[in-house]
């Protein structure tokens, strides 16, 4: 297990490249598409029932990011953040944690200022070199196909909380 995952009281995300596959997509009419992975809604699902808060970070504005935080129970939304670092510290504030206290998962270089205070950086493979370094665990998944789920699991596993979320699927 990664020692780093045991801590997280708060796992935060970015959405694009990780929550999806990065792609931006339009309607003629000039609407914004995403998908997400239902599995990752799943494991998003899981990861707060165990007692993680879950929250989002990420520099794009969308209503269909503010839907889908609604559908999943996500608390904690900052859009248009530009200055990840400080919307980080307002949610830090927001939530009553410190920074030894969460997790963060993104993909990109404007991740890096969040990603470099956490106890639990996490990245995807399609993210830049400098940025995996700076992450304690890449997922095996790309975002958008299922590496939320993985970290979800994989934090679940680290806190030993993952047994008794599987026991109503496996008696």
């Amino acid at each position: 297990m990664i020692e780093q995952a045991k801590q997280v009281k708060l796992m935060i995300f970015d959405v694009d490249g990780v929550m999806t596959d990065g792609g931006l997509y339009f309607t003629d009419a000039g609407e914004e598409l995403k998908a997400f992975n239902s599995l990752d809604g799943h494991g998003l699902k899981m990861l707060q029932n165990s007692g993680v808060k879950l929250a989002i970070i990420t520099g794009r504005q969308s209503q269909l990011v503010a839907h889908r935080a609604r559908n999943l129970g996500i608390d904690y939304v900052h859009q248009g953040a530009h200055d990840k670092l400080a919307s980080f510290q307002a949610l830090l504030a927001e939530v009553g944690v410190s920074a030894q206290d969460c997790g963060y998962m993104g993909d990109d270089v404007i991740d890096l200022p969040v990603m470099r205070r956490v106890a639990f950086a996490v990245s995807v493979p399609a993210a830049p070199e400098l940025v995996q370094q700076y992450a304690h665990y890449v997922t095996g998944r790309q975002g958008g196909h299922g590496a939320v789920r993985e970290v979800c699991e994989l934090i679940m596993q680290s806190q030993n909380t993952w047994d008794a979320a599987m026991a109503p699927y496996l008696e």
